[in-house]
């Protein structure tokens, strides 16, 4: 896929993708990234020690955009995502840092929205966005409605993780790294340190990513349920450790999370019931 516009505005982020075993779906991503209205300056790939033809595929796309513009990270070893996310970090040489995942796109607008309030409020050192399921497999077209931008507290991302790392823009010499050791849900514990560290952050409220696949229990790790629903029960007992939460709240907020555990399970049961009958 070509870029979009060669004459486009580059934009001081670099676009970070760890990449496992995702060459069905890597190459819609990087599109995604090359038809942003406001280019990033750089594109980086980290392979995490794929098993499959990854690598070979990540090989193609360098080869399908200008020279430079799309750099490759091979891993020798198998870390998880936290670990390829920081070795991307720190290959970035933009004062920005955005993340996607490699099953995920971009809006065309989403650079150049999220970079432009960015630039507006210096200040601010992380930010996201708003998500959107595109269910008919085709990244949209139009970003509705005007960039409001909300505070988000403490308190309601205890309720849940309303960050997705697709979403994110964080500036390079932001101190707070993922966990190395996590293999779920490691963005979460990732925003939780940022908010119970002080640093104030900031959702823009339009839809600038998409997400392929149902929210629950459709594949990748999404679909791992209880091996997601113990790392968010370890995030939270984590932050009790760390003295940022007491017993009375960890214990509140985990009956809270298995009774959402609950409701996913639920909701991912029936719509495999749903599938089958429709077929």
């Amino acid at each position: 896929m070509p870029v979009a516009n060669l004459h486009a505005k580059r934009v001081p982020v670099s676009a970070v993708i760890a990449c496992y075993q995702c060459g069905d779906t890597i190459r819609r991503a990087v599109g995604s990234i090359a038809q942003q209205t406001a280019l990033p300056c750089e594109v980086i790939l980290v392979d995490d020690c794929s098993e499959d033809a990854t690598l070979q595929t990540l090989r193609q796309i360098v080869s399908e955009y200008p020279p430079g513009w799309v750099k490759i990270l091979e891993l020798s070893v198998n870390g998880g995502a936290g670990q390829a996310r920081n070795a991307g970090w720190d290959a970035a040489t933009q004062p920005y840092v955005a993340f996607l995942d490699a099953d995920d796109a971009w809006l065309a607008k989403k650079l150049e929205i999220q970079y432009g309030w960015m630039q507006g409020h210096t200040e601010v050192q992380l930010t996201g966005h708003r998500t959107s399921w595109a269910r008919d497999g085709k990244v949209p077209t139009t970003t509705p409605g005007l960039a409001r931008v909300a505070v988000i507290r403490r308190g309601r991302l205890l309720l849940g993780n309303c960050f997705s790392l697709r979403s994110v823009m964080v500036k390079r010499e932001f101190p707070i790294r993922f966990h190395s050791k996590k293999r779920y849900m490691e963005d979460y514990w990732w925003i939780l340190q940022a908010a119970f560290s002080g640093h104030d952050i900031y959702r823009i409220e339009l839809p600038l990513a998409c997400i392929f696949k149902a929210p629950y229990g459709a594949g990748g790790l999404s679909g791992r349920q209880w091996e997601m629903e113990k790392s968010e029960l370890d995030n939270y007992w984590g932050l009790k450790k760390d003295g940022k939460l007491g017993l009375a709240m960890v214990s509140a907020l985990t009956i809270f999370s298995l009774l959402k555990f609950a409701k996913r399970v639920a909701v991912a049961t029936w719509r495999r019931h749903a599938h089958g009958r429709a077929h």
